[in-house]
């Protein structure tokens, strides 16, 4: 038998599945799909398992209301595969506190890639509505799972984890892409080049040539390809002049982090570890312009600990700034008892003095707040940092300034797995600070995949991330995504580095999500005026 027609067996058993054996297949194939996401990033997998997306499409034909509910549960199990594998690090933020959270551990693990399925099933179905028996069936897909996606990562405050196309960000060529249609463009291209191959078995009778898809498929990976590697090529890393970056890898357990007795021990690290010699020609913090510390650094209200903030002032020599996280009490009057608090980022001068705020603004659920929180907290309900009331949001999103550098983006934690968080227009800044603490998920996929989202802000904005994480992974980020330096995972030190200069804005950063928009509206039309087309002959 020819591997034409063994495409076309495997193709057509899929198709012509049912019941269980269907909702395996899959939950399989989007399992396997997980592989093309950091770390691993195989995604020459997706040649296998997005054509298998296009048959259980196919097949849902056979069912009643057009195959819409079959395709809508078939695109579920897809999505649960995907999210359970791709997610699973989330369950070890369930063991840090074991007495209190680890029986919540099965339904974090499960329930949310169950919801985020979801998603992916509403992908499936809007398909099956557009549907047709040519390839422009691919771009049907591509489309509507662009629309899921992009609703996922916006609907009850979003989670775009793992969005699909971050499986063009590796190797880096790919993904310059991003700076002409960010993340959702990304996303449609993902999509439509690795589903190509589910045309192959469609035959060549009637005129149809099924290769010619994969063909141009693979033509349209090659020429991403080759613009990456020009952009990468014409724009070398440039630095901007006379500013060192220091940033410190503390690899605490998130125990010590947030034990208030600890507090001497924490400083005491912080302290010690901040004026290390990296090399034989260093001077520790003295020769550092900004040192920068992880997000929610200290187990205390930081301004509120005269030793703590003495302490840092006879660390930081003249002129260095430090930039780090902390928990930060609401202006209240002295003696005000301190229902919430918000997740900041504090820059301090070397007097002490506090230069600049930044608040978190996108809290994440169930981490640093309960939905409904005062019902949920009244049946016994804490979410995992266990403030009472939750975090308190801040007002706006906005840059920091400092003396000798130019301003700078801050994005606390997840924040920077989301393109729409990035300043724009008259408040562009020269690079994005991102603090956070990945040390709730252990030694697993999830910062390394943490530190791919971030990376790609990078490239979409043309904009240089510096990452200072607890646990790691910390890096300093050229604006086309190349890293210039990194501490691993699980690593305590300190990461010396120049800060990459910003380069003019990329043309996703002039016109945001409009390319993207503009991809998923014409491919609908195509595919509507298509099928309307067809009907009337």
């Amino acid at each position: 038998m020819s591997s034409a027609n063994k495409l076309r067996g495997i193709g057509l058993a899929i198709i012509l599945s049912w019941g269980w054996k269907r909702a395996a297949i899959a939950l399989v194939a989007g399992a396997l799909s997980a592989l093309a996401m950091a770390p691993f990033n195989a995604w020459p997998v997706l040649f296998l398992t997005f054509p298998v997306a296009v048959w259980l499409i196919d097949g849902a034909g056979a069912g009643g209301w057009r195959g819409v509910p079959a395709a809508a549960m078939a695109g579920w199990w897809f999505g649960l595969g995907y999210f359970v594998p791709g997610l699973y690090w989330i369950g070890y933020a369930f063991l840090v506190d074991a007495s209190t959270f680890a029986w919540l551990m099965p339904f974090a693990v499960l329930g949310l890639p169950a919801y985020l399925a979801l998603f992916t099933a509403f992908g499936f179905a809007l398909a099956r509505l557009i549907w047709a028996r040519d390839a422009s069936r691919l771009i049907a897909l591509a489309a509507s799972l662009t629309l899921s996606e992009w609703l996922r990562g916006h609907v009850l405050t979003g989670f775009p984890w793992n969005t699909l196309g971050y499986a063009l960000t590796e190797p880096l060529a790919l993904a310059q892409t991003a700076s002409l249609i960010g993340l959702w463009g990304l996303t449609f291209v993902t999509v439509a080049i690795f589903a190509s191959p589910a045309v192959l078995i469609d035959g060549s009778s009637r005129g149809r040539r099924p290769w010619l898809a994969p063909a141009a498929a693979l033509l349209l990976l090659v020429g991403i390809g080759i613009f990456g590697v020009v952009r990468l090529t014409l724009q070398p890393t440039a630095m901007v002049a006379n500013l060192k970056l220091r940033i410190m890898q503390p690899n605490l357990q998130q125990d010590v982090r947030f034990n208030y007795a600890a507090k001497a021990e924490v400083m005491q690290k912080y302290l010690v570890l901040s004026d290390r010699a990296s090399g034989p020609q260093s001077t520790g913090v003295r020769d550092v312009g900004i040192l920068i510390w992880p997000e929610s650094a200290f187990p205390f209200f930081l301004t509120r600990e005269a030793d703590a903030m003495a302490q840092i002032s006879d660390l930081l020599p003249k002129g260095t700034i430090l930039i780090t996280g902390s928990v930060r009490a609401p202006d209240l009057p002295p003696g005000t008892k301190i229902p919430r608090a918000y997740n900041s980022i504090y820059a301090i001068d070397h007097d002490g003095s506090v230069l600049s705020i930044y608040d978190k603004l996108h809290l994440v659920p169930f981490g640093e707040y309960l939905p409904y929180q005062d019902w949920m907290e009244k049946l016994g309900f804490v979410q995992l940092t266990k403030v009472q009331g939750g975090f308190i949001p801040g007002a706006r999103r906005r840059t920091m300034e400092f003396p000798n550098a130019p301003r700078a983006l801050p994005l606390i934690c997840y924040e920077a797995i989301f393109p729409a968080s990035i300043a724009a227009g008259d408040e562009r800044p020269g690079w994005i600070v991102n603090l956070t603490n990945d040390g709730w998920f252990g030694i697993s996929t999830g910062p390394h995949q943490h530190l791919q989202q971030a990376r790609l802000r990078a490239i979409e904005q043309g904009l240089p991330v510096v990452r200072a994480a607890n646990t790691g992974i910390s890096a300093v980020i050229d604006p086309l995504g190349r890293i210039v330096a990194r501490l691993g995972l699980g690593v305590e030190g300190v990461l010396d580095s120049s800060l990459p200069s910003a380069i003019p804005p990329t043309i996703y950063a002039r016109t945001g999500d409009l390319p993207a928009a503009v991809l998923v509206i014409a491919a609908l039309i195509f595919i509507i005026r298509r099928r309307s087309a067809k009907r009337t002959f």
